[in-house]
C-alpha cells in the first residue's frame, strides 16, 4: 500500500512540473507572437499580471499566500 502512495506522489509531481513547462512555454510563446497563438486559449499574460495584482492589492494576507505558493513548488519530492 505504501509503494502505491509513492508511485501517487512521483505521478503528481510530474504531472505538476509538466503543467509547469506549460505554462511557461505559453508565456514565451505569448511574449514573442502576441496573444493569438493558436493552440492557447486564453491570455496568459494577463492572468499571471492579475494574479500578481491581486496578490498585491491584499497586502500581508497576500504575501503569505505567495510564500506558500512558493514554498509548494519549491519543495522537493
Amino acid at each position: 500500500m505504501g509503494d502505491f502512495f509513492g508511485i501517487a506522489k512521483r505521478t503528481l509531481v510530474q504531472l505538476t512540473e509538466i503543467g509547469l513547462l506549460l505554462v511557461a512555454l505559453g508565456i514565451v510563446l505569448q511574449l514573442l507572437f502576441g496573444a493569438n497563438v493558436g493552440f492557447i486559449t486564453s491570455d496568459i499574460v494577463a492572468n499571471l499580471i492579475a494574479l500578481i495584482k491581486a496578490l498585491g492589492s491584499n497586502g500581508v494576507v497576500g504575501l503569505i499566500a505567495l510564500a506558500i505558493i512558493l514554498w509548494l513548488f519549491s519543495k522537493n519530492a
